[in-house]
């Protein structure tokens, strides 16, 4: 069974930063890219941030350039958004979600061949 467990939101001050960790299983881990994404109040699901764990490949929405990044620890089938420079506009559910065989951390950032979502941790931006 594939499991995504997304952990680490909270209250920061704008400004401040945030590491969300996602811990996944029941899947072979390097062989799909992973990604963060979040949702807003009245908006809709966008991605933030995916990954290749398997080489290393990145993707980052442009709101996320320059202040997030995205890794992952294989050993601990885990992968981290680091979020700095914290605005109010990135107050959002995150979430984290695996892709299915064959798609690129690009595709899965676009909502493409997304295959399990995780529940979503609140990130909330205090101005």
């Amino acid at each position: 069974e594939v499991q995504l467990q997304a952990f680490g939101g909270g209250l920061v001050r704008a400004g401040g930063s945030l590491r969300l960790s996602c811990a996944a299983s029941g899947f072979t881990f390097g062989d799909h890219a992973i990604g963060w994404f979040r949702q807003a109040p009245g908006k809709e699901r966008e991605g933030v941030s995916c990954i290749n764990s398997n080489n290393g490949s990145t993707y980052y929405a442009d709101s996320a350039k320059g202040r997030f990044t995205i890794s992952s620890d294989n050993a601990k089938k885990t992968v981290y958004l680091q979020m700095n420079s914290l605005k109010p506009e990135d107050m959002a559910v995150y979430f984290c979600a695996v892709g299915g065989a064959g798609h690129s951390e690009y595709d899965i950032c676009r909502l493409y061949g997304l295959d399990y979502w995780g529940k979503g941790t609140l990130v909330t931006v205090s101005s």
